[in-house]
């Protein structure tokens, strides 16, 4: 049996290799985002957003509105988040992984980050966030051109279990912590 890694590099090329081969299925002709990687990050909505510090260290940080914007871009909203955005100021190359974490299965997108603080685009994006309910304070957009994307798949695929059973297990984890958080929980 292979390994994790040469299982998931066999579906998907390697995705560290500069250069490397996009992930291929539904592939609209004219950009990188599949529809199931729009469907996926518009369902899921949090990404976890990979920066670089400027003494070199990783900074990693949840962004509940990540949203996918086009084929070719998706975008988050800096709430308060002054190191994210300082970071991509000095290094705007990052990272989004965004995961359903009932199927353990996602993307992860790497790209080239612009801030946006005011202007056409910032206004039109600013809107597509009030139509969906947000009223928080904005203070940037960050709009992300996606250079590459892959799969993140469990290594519990690689053991043979199905999505359902995946499913099964992990709803009811979630719903055991929930019963067990609300005071519902009878053990």
């Amino acid at each position: 049996m292979k390994s994790t890694r040469e299982s998931l590099r066999d579906r998907t090329g390697d995705f560290w290799h500069h250069g490397a081969p996009r992930h291929t299925d539904e592939r609209n002709s004219m950009g990188i985002l599949t529809d199931d990687m729009r469907r996926m990050v518009d369902e899921q909505q949090l990404g976890f957003i990979a920066t670089v510090c400027p003494d070199g260290t990783p900074n990693l940080s949840p962004k509940g509105t990540t949203a996918a914007w086009d084929d070719e871009h998706l975008v988050f909203a800096d709430i308060c988040s002054p190191g994210t955005i300082a970071n991509l100021r000095h290094n705007p190359v990052l990272e989004i992984n965004v995961v359903d974490s009932l199927l353990r299965k996602g993307y992860r997108f790497k790209g080239t980050a612009t801030i946006l603080s005011e202007g056409p685009q910032f206004d039109e994006i600013i809107e597509f966030y009030r139509r969906r309910g947000s009223s928080t304070v904005k203070h940037h957009i960050v709009l992300v051109k996606i250079e590459r994307a892959a799969p993140l798949i469990s290594p519990v695929y690689d053991m043979g279990h199905s999505e359902t059973e995946v499913s099964a297990r992990w709803r009811r984890y979630w719903e055991k912590l929930w019963d067990h958080r609300t005071g519902l929980d009878t053990r």
